[in-house]
């Protein structure tokens, strides 16, 4: 049996490693001709593949060995979450199973019995044999070792003879698998004029000036976009707008939430406790019996402190500090202990200014902008004001503060400068840092005193009344709504609900929109067995634990090119763009001059940059993001030539190149060629499984049992 573990750990839940996951697909022979045990009964059918039905059983069949090898291999029963991974695990079994078949039937790949003793017992031994049967200690494989395994196989348990011959059935699929999968791997090639260009594509650097006119300098309710543009974008662009079967759906939630009562009652539970806590004996012990979370012995610093805890700062020894309610929890806190940690923490703001590009020019502009900020709120100004306003980085919301942070958190030149203060307050000088230039105010000192908490934390839940009234508040909702529109009038009328929407729910999906483990929604949107569903039918109210469901089905699509209502927003935003840039276009077209002198003719949306290290194998253009055509025209100009006006991916631009530096001969092409070898290969892995699965023009209707 130890024997059997090892391989199952080698193998994880399949045999070996081949490409594109076929060893997850794990079949048994009996299966391969797909026959009918349910006589072709559609209410039994969980989708066809290659044209072959898939029954119900024999897919519950596929489904059970998956699941078997999952508590075998992790030593437990899968949870629900864990129990859809596995049906899809199945259902690509099926898949390979029926569609794989047809592709090796055509080209008569098969594995012979010689081949599969070699497997086991010969000279091209299977990988996850040869590890099993390897000694560990002096690292040799012993074949002997197999062969009296083999013969005593029938003396072991039933469970490690059915896993043996579990492993041993499923060495053919893999290895037709295999030949298949090779046969089409093989076939890739690399030409040595594709692995120089390859090369120069990559090492070619450029230096560029740009001039920039962004789509959003022309205001969206100026473009004008009619259903007619947005059709023919859709029929020029088909390819990029494939889409599976799809459900859109409006829903409301009605939420469990703790009301007063139940705050109020949790709140008294550890007042209660409050008193008990301050003369307990044994800190460990008294949160290990109260609390909803364990004890922690750790000593934190303020940078690691609840707020509510931090604001109390210093801490007493001994003292019971709350209780606190915040995002749910009640807490209590007591202090254990203290003494100095091994780092600092300390609590700043700062407001960040950065280069708008990477020339010396660009640097002085952002420090000469720094300065000036620096120095109007040396002059009174409010520095969270001035954050909000000229701040360039996340903290721009809360007015350029950081919080509490430990030394080591921040970059050298910043953690210098905040733990080199020695009390609150502006500090007078710019600090400068490979982000830009920060205007810094301490907020906190530097302190290394770090405290033991023991922390009491109640999460206040809703009782079975809270509960109980937000269901029948579901259900009274429920009952006044027969269709779509009874639907939204009784949600407008109730002013505590907010509608939502789920567009192209797939049929696979476990989540609607922030909704999780919502899969029977989605089965209810696509219908169950027997029971279809019609746009404008109501579901019933769904029980989401936290939360009560009620939906409304109101749009489907099929399989296929999506079309225009469903894209709408995303369409209207691609054809506003293009005629914004056929505005901008017409607007630069025929202007002469230096870039800047187009730019001011222009006016100020225009704006003129610089890029070094243009890549022209990346398409990006660094500081402004993916712009390809832009980067492909600027390698094929001189440098000092302008382009023509180019519509972007963002904007509208004119190229220029500074310089272009191309690379030296490559020398080793070799070596690039067996480099796109290996990515074109790996790519293939993948591709193949891809190509067959849409050949086989799959139907999944596994939603009506699952």
């Amino acid at each position: 049996m130890a024997l059997i573990n090892t391989i199952r750990e080698k193998s994880g839940w399949a045999v070996g490693t081949v490409a594109i996951g076929m060893l997850f697909f794990i079949v048994g022979s009996d299966l391969v001709g797909g026959k009918n045990r349910l006589f072709n009964r559609n209410e039994n059918v969980v989708g066809e593949v290659a044209g072959e039905k898939v029954e119900l059983a024999d897919f519950n069949n596929t489904l059970e060995q998956a699941k078997q090898s999952f508590v075998q291999q992790q030593g437990r029963q899968p949870d629900e979450q864990t129990m859809g991974y596995l049906r899809d695990q199945a259902w690509n079994q099926t898949i390979y199973r029926i569609a794989f078949q047809k592709e090796f039937d055509k080209l008569g790949l098969s594995v012979s019995d010689d081949e599969l003793t070699d497997m086991v017992q010969g000279k091209n031994i299977h990988p996850s044999i040869r590890q099993a049967f390897t000694d560990q200690q002096t690292g040799q494989f012993d074949r002997a070792k197999i062969i009296q395994y083999l013969q005593g196989l029938d003396k072991l348990p039933p469970d490690a003879q059915a896993a043996w011959r579990n492993f041993e059935a499923n060495l053919g699929p893999e290895r037709v698998g295999q030949k298949y999968n090779n046969l089409l791997k093989l076939s890739t090639y690399v030409t040595s004029a594709e692995a120089k260009r390859f090369d120069e594509d990559q090492n070619t650097r450029a230096s560029m000036r740009y001039l920039f006119v962004p789509y959003f300098s022309i205001s969206d309710s100026a473009v004008k976009v009619t259903d007619d543009q947005l059709q023919a974008y859709l029929d020029k662009n088909k390819g990029r707008y494939k889409v599976e079967d799809g459900r859109t759906i409006e829903y409301v939630s009605i939420p469990v939430t703790a009301s007063v009562e139940d705050s109020t009652a949790a709140r008294q539970a550890v007042d209660q406790l409050a008193t008990q806590f301050a003369s307990a004996p044994n800190d460990s012990l008294f949160v290990k019996l109260n609390s909803d979370q364990p004890y922690s012995a750790a000593y934190v610093s303020p940078a690691d402190m609840p707020e509510k805890l931090r604001q109390q700062l210093p801490l007493t020894v001994g003292k019971v500090y709350g209780p606190f309610s915040e995002n749910g929890t009640t807490s209590l806190f007591k202090v254990t202990g203290a003494k100095a940690g091994a780092q600092a923490a300390a609590r700043a703001s700062h407001i960040l200014i950065k280069p708008e590009g990477t020339t010396p020019e660009a640097d002085a502009a952002a420090k000469v902008k720094a300065t000036d900020i620096l120095n109007k709120i040396k002059g009174g100004a409010d520095f969270a004001a001035l954050a909000r306003q000229f701040g360039t980085d996340g903290t721009t919301a809360t007015g350029g503060d950081l919080g509490w942070f430990q030394q080591g958190r921040m970059v050298p030149e910043f953690e210098k400068a905040v733990f080199g203060a020695t009390s609150a307050g502006l500090l007078p000088s710019l600090v400068k840092t490979s982000f830009g230039y920060h205007i810094v105010k301490i907020t906190a000192p530097k302190t290394s005193q770090t405290y033991q908490v023991a922390a009491v934390q109640k999460r206040i839940t809703p009782s079975e009344a809270t509960n109980e009234a937000a269901y029948a508040k579901a259900q009274a909702l429920k009952g006044e709504i027969t269709d779509l529109e009874s639907f939204r009038k009784a949600v407008a009328k109730d002013k505590t609900l907010q509608k939502q929407e789920a567009k192209g729910l797939g049929r696979g999906e476990r989540a609607v929109n922030n909704l999780q483990n919502a899969r029977e929604i989605v089965r209810w949107a696509y219908g169950t067995a027997g029971k279809e569903t019609a746009i404008g039918d109501v579901s019933e109210v769904f029980d989401m634990g936290d939360q009560y469901v009620i939906a409304v089905l109101t749009g489907e699509r099929s399989k296929g090119t999506a079309d225009v209502a469903s894209l709408k927003p995303e369409l209207q935003a691609a054809v506003r763009n293009e005629e914004k840039a056929k505005q901008i276009m017409a607007k630069l077209q025929g202007k002469t001059g230096t870039l800047e002198q187009i730019a001011a003719t222009y006016g100020a949306q225009a704006q003129v940059k610089t890029a070094d290290n243009v890549v022209l194998g990346t398409g990006t253009i660094p500081g402004l993001g993916g712009e390809p055509l832009a980067v492909g025209k600027v390698f094929g100009l001189k440098a000092g030539q302008k382009s023509a006006p180019i519509q972007g991916e963002q904007g509208v631009l004119i190229v220029e190149p500074v310089s272009v530096q191309k690379p030296a001969a490559a020398s080793d092409v070799a070596a690039i060629k067996k480099q796109l070898m290996a990515q074109r290969q790996n790519r293939a892995d993948g591709l193949i499984y891809e190509a067959v699965k849409a050949n086989a023009n799959i139907k999944d209707e596994r939603n009506k049992f699952f």
